[in-house]
């Protein structure tokens, strides 16, 4: 018998289906996540308690409708679980696997418990509803005989030619690599996101309608003005692709990388595409890999599958604090200390790590030369300062850096070309909400607009564009929003 839905959260605890162990999961590129029962995740569903202010719900960018979900799931009612969460989610397969969830760091049951396990649920809606036929082309019964580009087929640029499609406009998504998805395809290891599954959404796209043509760079070869003429609109998704770099000596030695360059090529090689750079490749190499973030998290996975000599972590920033932190309190996202399936397989982390510069042998790098920093307490506005600490100057070895710092904005060729405003970051500038910019003709979304985020934010800012375009074009918009009052709607976030 199963628990009064009000009292399941009393009644289970948080678990999680068991992942490969790490020794094992090093030697293959696969997803190493096993998967629980239809009775073990209704168990994790009871423990949801359909608060009456679903702060889960505000945590989440795309405004899931978490207990609704959960509760179907609870039902055993899947098929509507998918429903309620294709409302608001163009992609739970690729979300439940890659989403840092924080709708989970948002659930009220955290406050004093673990929280629900709301991406492990979403994850197993998504894919059974594949198995089960349940997800097929949704085609529009009618045409406006509209016609949109979108430039840039990641997350943001998927999730918005989707939404117009169904709007019944006809799509063509441009986008310079061989194969749409952005980072989905070419920069998320296959242990994380098995690109069957990317494939997959792009056949169900093509299969409604929407038109890709890949190997096509709009501000390179193709003139971005010529192109804007040909359509009624066009919608910007190109990413934020302009890597942070460090200048310091010793940067031009052989062997210090971009870390997006490193993860490419791999996810290119699984592909079993050419690789027309000089290859990089970690195997008997010391690697160091400059940036802690879930780039830099990635580039610890690939060097140990690759068979690295040994790998090393070094961040800028002090070591978070483990658990909770008072700076960072319920329903903010926590900054703590956070150890992913990556840290996990092996390697060395370090904080407080200022990079001097490198050296080498032969035009290769050898070794890398840092310090170590003391930071202050953070003044009102969040800053600290670092200072040097005198005497902790070191150096180690190393054959590979790979520099995983972050992105800048977006490339400005097209910017350039079309005579767009940015904003003060480097970004295209366009109004949160209403996502058009200086050109009336042309819109923009996702990291290319706000600067460099996560993919469920991309596919928000997609979604959102969407709706933002139909209204433009047709006065008005049957497409959903994350926000019931509009335009005028407070972001969730940092917009």
């Amino acid at each position: 018998m199963r628990p009064n839905k009000e009292r399941g959260f009393m009644t289970y605890k948080r678990e999680l289906p068991p992942a490969q162990l790490p020794d094992e999961r090093v030697r293959h590129w696969d997803e190493f996540d096993s998967e629980f029962t239809v009775r073990e995740l209704r168990d994790q569903g009871y423990r949801c308690m359909n608060c009456g202010v679903p702060f889960c719900m505000s945590g989440c960018p795309l405004g899931n409708q978490i207990p609704d979900f959960n509760d179907m799931v609870k039902d055993d009612a899947w098929e509507a679980a998918l429903d309620i969460l294709h409302s608001t989610n163009n992609f739970p397969e690729f979300t439940g696997r890659v989403c840092p969830a924080p709708c989970e760091a948002s659930c009220v049951l955290g406050i004093i418990e673990p929280q629900v396990t709301i991406k492990l649920i979403e994850h197993a809606i998504g894919d059974r509803g594949w198995r089960e036929g349940w997800i097929k082309p949704q085609p529009p019964e009618v045409r406006t005989q509209k016609r949109v580009a979108v430039i840039g087929a990641g997350p943001a640029g998927l999730a918005a030619a989707q939404q117009l499609n169904r709007a019944g406009h006809w799509v063509t998504v441009y986008e310079r690599s061989d194969e749409p998805g952005g980072l989905l395809q070419y920069g998320i290891p296959d242990f994380k996101l098995e690109k069957v599954y990317v494939r997959r959404r792009i056949e169900q796209m093509k299969s409604e309608g929407i038109e890709f043509k890949c190997g096509a760079w709009v501000g390179k070869d193709i003139a971005a003005p010529d192109l804007v003429e040909q359509y009624d609109a066009a919608l910007l998704t190109i990413g934020s692709t302009k890597p942070r770099d460090i200048d310091v000596p010793g940067r031009e030695l052989g062997g210090v990388h971009f870390a997006l360059e490193f993860l490419t090529q791999q996810n290119r090689r699984l592909a079993g595409k050419m690789i027309h750079e000089r290859e990089i490749l970690a195997r008997g190499k010391n690697v160091i890999v400059l940036g802690g973030g879930d780039t830099g998290s990635d580039c610890v996975g690939t060097s140990l599958r690759q068979g690295a000599k040994n790998v090393r972590s070094f961040e800028l920033l002090p070591r978070p604090p483990e658990g909770k932190n008072p700076e960072t309190p319920w329903p903010l996202w926590p900054v703590i200390l956070r150890t992913s399936s990556s840290y996990e397989e092996g390697g060395a982390r370090d904080w407080s790590i200022l990079t001097k510069g490198f050296s080498g042998e032969n035009g290769n790098v050898k070794k890398l030369h840092g310090v170590r920093l003391e930071w202050s307490a953070p003044d009102p506005q969040g800053r600290r300062k670092m200072e040097e600490i005198p005497g902790t100057e070191f150096e180690v070895e190393c054959d590979l850096v790979l520099l995983a710092l972050g992105f800048l904005h977006p490339e400005h060729d097209i910017a350039a070309q079309l005579d767009l405003e940015l904003d003060g970051r480097g970004n295209i500038k366009a109004d949160y909400g209403r996502y058009v910019t200086s050109n009336p003709k042309v819109f923009a979304a996702g990291d290319a607009r706000r600067g460099q985020s996560l993919v469920v934010w991309a596919i928000h800012e997609g979604r959102e564009a969407a709706r933002a375009i139909d209204i433009a074009l047709m006065g008005r918009s049957d497409l959903p929003s994350a926000f019931s009052h509009g335009y005028d709607a407070l972001p969730i976030g940092n917009a």
